[in-house]
């Protein structure tokens, strides 16, 4: 009578992992290999910041030029630059991170609730809508700019509790 080993049949099947994990790591290299190729040469950036909404929900912001990746372009060359707002009582504080830009180069507008940055010269490119969190008064906004980073502050629109009461007919 033969003494059956568990051992044989463990290694068996794990073996049987190795495998397939090996067929999974051909896959990936492959896959890297033709997105890496998609891309050419030029460096990029990307990365994501996360921060807690006023409703307290998360907000994830993607940033970057790594979209370009998925779509085997590299078309316009733009990044989108990293974006912290802080809502305070009475004011909006909008920091936004701009290395290598000079202060004549950015174009910073207002309008109802969006706050749009762009820089379009030969060496850099950056552009971006920000939705604001709240109504703001365009006409009250002040910028700062001091080594690569623009503060932008502008005051919140009063909100009246109760509302504009409407007549009914």
């Amino acid at each position: 009578m033969t003494k059956r080993r568990y051992g044989d049949e463990w290694n068996g099947l794990f073996h049987s992992f190795d495998d397939e994990f090996e067929v999974m790591r051909e896959q990936m290299d492959r896959l890297m290999e033709s997105t890496l190729n998609g891309i050419g040469t030029d460096p990029f950036i990307y990365g994501l910041s996360m921060r807690r909404g006023a409703d307290g929900r998360p907000i994830v912001q993607m940033l970057g030029d790594l979209p370009q990746i998925e779509h085997h372009s590299s078309d316009t060359g733009q990044r989108e630059p990293l974006i912290d707002i802080i809502e305070e009582e009475a004011r909006i504080k909008v920091i936004i991170e701009l290395p290598g830009v000079d202060r004549e180069d950015l174009d910073l507008r207002s309008e109802g609730r969006d706050l749009n940055i762009s820089v379009d010269t030969e060496m850099r490119k950056f552009s971006k809508r920000i939705d604001l969190p709240c109504d703001v008064m365009s006409d009250s906004a002040t910028a700062e700019y001091n080594n690569g980073v623009l503060t932008v502050m502008i005051d919140k629109l009063p909100q009246s509790d109760q509302g504009h009461r409407i007549a009914i007919n």
